[in-house]
């Protein structure tokens, strides 16, 4: 099993939610976090330019088997970018283990 970390433009989460949908992904924890990164946000009010530091994104946690890996990152890769600066990152883990607490059962079932 492989735990696949994305962070990714707020503005892209419903494109990356419907896509990982289509190909089976029914099941993911999400999180709104700010960050630092290479994209240089600015604001200006009243004419007056501001730079910030702090980019609002959207951290997605996703375990899968490991049949599924590729086409789990290769979706989210399609889905997300925008071909700009700051469309995120995509982290890769080995799991160990899973387990379902409703019935004890171990193993990558429990992911179905």
């Amino acid at each position: 099993m492989k735990k696949i970390e994305a962070i990714i433009r707020k503005s892209k989460f419903r494109d990356v939610k419907n896509a990982l949908h289509e190909i089976g992904v029914n099941f993911f924890s999400y999180w709104d976090v700010t960050g630092l990164g290479n994209e240089k946000k600015g604001h200006v009010y009243r004419g007056v330019s501001y730079s910030t530091s702090d980019i609002q994104r959207r951290y997605l946690s996703i375990v899968v088997n490991d049949d599924f890996e590729e086409i789990t990152i290769t979706t989210i890769i399609k889905a997300g970018a925008t071909g700009e600066v700051g469309d995120g990152k995509i982290f890769v883990s080995e799991i160990e283990d899973a387990y379902r607490i409703r019935t004890g059962e171990k193993g990558g079932n429990t992911l179905n």
